[in-house]
């Protein structure tokens, strides 16, 4: 290596004392001079140098080399993630159709079963109230038959007593000695006769209070069923007792 020094210093000093050209910044050098003394330097340059082009050499093919592998390796890459949400996106959307389609399935299945709760339901209130209705027609009918046998009953025990009074007044009437008596028993007679009417009609009417209290219940604790199963079916709890509630009211004194 010191070679290679030496000579570039000659070099150096052969062309700062060449002659000059002008007008122009040229000179003439001893051309034998100058390429021996660049062989000299050829020949001094360790061969590690040429080996160490060849290893540049080497290192821009091997660069351009992992240049091109780096973007074929992209291009597979962006290639395989467009492939890969592409298939992704066409499961999830399969699998949205099938969950649309079960809860689809699960609504239809929910709204039939909530109507068929609701047909129950209806039915059964609708027989409640028809034999709310027949219970009431037959607690009606029986408590006017009822009034009127007690009313007719009053009525004859009243005519009866009236005719006995009558009877009893004009017989004192004809004894002048008990006029008095016989208006007095007379009157007595007939309030007698009104007190028993109205104690007949006072019981028809308490008994047929007593018969439309118990069917008031009965129509209260069928509106309370009706309602109580309404609740449960919006609740989703199932289907009511309606007869549960149900206590026939006692006669009222």
């Amino acid at each position: 290596m010191y070679r290679v020094f030496e000579a570039l210093d000659e070099l150096v000093a052969i062309v700062e004392e060449a002659r000059g050209i002008p007008p122009t910044r040229s000179c003439v050098v001893p051309r034998g001079d100058v390429l021996d003394l660049l062989d000299d330097v050829r020949e001094a340059l360790p061969g590690e140098l040429d080996d160490a082009q060849d290893v540049l050499d080497h290192r821009d093919k091997l660069v351009n080399d992992a240049r091109t592998s780096a973007e074929k390796t992209v291009s597979s890459a962006n290639a395989e993630a467009i492939n890969t949400i592409e298939t992704s996106r066409d499961e999830a959307d399969r699998l949205l159709a099938d969950a649309k389609a079960q809860a689809d399935r699960m609504v239809a299945e929910a709204r039939s079963h909530a109507d068929q709760l609701v047909a129950d339901a209806r039915a059964q209130a609708d027989q409640t109230v028809s034999s709310g209705k027949r219970e009431y027609d037959s607690l009606t009918t029986r408590a006017r038959g009822e009034a009127d046998r007690m009313i007719e009953a009053g009525q004859a025990s009243y005519d009866l007593s009236v005719s006995e009074g009558k009877a009893e007044q004009d017989r004192l009437i004809s004894q002048t000695e008990v006029v008095q008596a016989a208006h007095a028993e007379s009157a007595r007679v007939i309030d007698a006769a009104h007190a028993e009417s109205d104690r007949l009609r006072a019981d028809c009417d308490l008994y047929v209070d007593t018969k439309l209290a118990e069917f008031e219940e009965f129509l209260t604790s069928t509106v309370r069923s009706v309602g109580r199963g309404r609740q449960q079916l919006r609740t989703g709890t199932g289907i009511p007792d309606y007869n549960s509630d149900y206590q026939p009211a006692r006669p009222r004194r």
